[in-house]
């Protein structure tokens, strides 16, 4: 295991986040350190180098894994993903069942929410909002049924 719930909690509205705490060193985390927070440990895998730090909160049945950070304010919630290599950072929000994979940033006070799908090397920044379809890895959007 690299983390374990601590017993530090937050509630937002009728949902109760716990902060992680590392058991082990990986990428820049060392153990002992204090992360982010999560409503349950199924938001987070135990496997690759995922973390969620500072003031990023995760929680319903989202999932962060891989090699993605969640860091900043940033919330990622419903049924949504960050996975492979992705951020998710600044004010950002992801959720519904949007995926943020590849390379793909979200930051800022960007929203990614409903199905809609970031990846590759894409960016999504500042006030900008993606739903219902997707930008695929050369910024183009796509119809997210294809």
């Amino acid at each position: 295991m690299k983390y374990k719930l601590t017993k530090n909690k937050k509630t937002i509205g009728d949902v109760t986040l716990y902060q992680i705490e590392a058991l082990k060193d990986f990428s820049n985390i060392k153990k002992g350190d204090l992360g982010g927070w999560i409503e349950k440990e199924s938001n987070l895998s135990q496997q690759g180098n995922c973390w969620v730090s500072c003031h990023a909160r995760v929680y319903d049945n989202a999932i962060v894994s891989d090699n993605a950070w969640v860091f900043g304010n940033a919330w990622v919630s419903g049924c949504a993903r960050v996975c492979d290599n992705a951020q998710v950072s600044g004010n950002a929000i992801v959720s519904g069942n949007a995926i943020v994979s590849g390379n793909a940033i979200v930051s800022g006070n960007a929203r990614v929410f409903g199905n809609a799908r970031v990846y590759g090397d894409a960016w999504v920044f500042g006030n900008a909002w993606v739903y219902g379809d997707s930008i695929d890895l050369y910024g183009e959007l796509s119809k997210s049924n294809k």
